[in-house]
């Protein structure tokens, strides 16, 4: 699970596994994260991200709505790694695949109108355009495994 910290008692090799997130049994656990999901897609769906002309608007600036919405997300995820960044983090370097991917998943979310978050709030609306992008994300992470394993290298570093 964790890491192994010492316990403060009588004698120090006392040592108790350190356990991470909530106690939860895996069919809790699995509605917490459903139930999260369920939220998330709903705030997507409620927003107007998970219709093309909405998120086609925010990408040529002609509404700022969507586009100040993604903002505030972002600086509320800023602000919630804040007490991540205080502590001591171990440095990690920029793996040569992150640029052409961050580019390649801009990309096709521009010219779909979804990322990865939002097909599945697709597929819950009901959206047939959703079956096809959901394809092309899958064909996405497989062509990637293709291409990582040979030209790009490992990716846990």
């Amino acid at each position: 699970m964790g890491a192994l910290v010492s316990t403060p008692s009588s004698t120090p090799s006392v040592v108790r596994p350190k356990t991470e997130g909530l106690p939860l049994g895996p069919a809790k656990r699995l509605a917490a994260l459903a139930l999260c999901g369920a939220g998330l897609g709903f705030s997507l769906s409620r927003m107007g991200f998970t219709r093309f002309d909405e998120v086609h608007a925010m990408f040529t600036f002609a509404d700022l709505r969507l586009f100040l919405v993604f903002a505030f997300g972002v600086l509320l995820t800023g602000i919630g790694f804040l007490p991540a960044r205080l502590r001591a983090l171990p440095k990690k370097t920029l793996h040569r695949g992150t640029v052409p991917g961050a580019i390649l998943f801009g990309l096709g979310w521009a010219v779909c109108g979804a990322c990865p978050g939002v097909v599945l709030a697709q597929l819950g609306e009901g959206q047939v355009h959703g079956v096809v992008i959901a394809a092309g994300v899958v064909a996405g992470v497989l062509v990637y495994r293709r291409v990582a394993s040979r030209w790009l290298g490992p990716t846990d570093r």
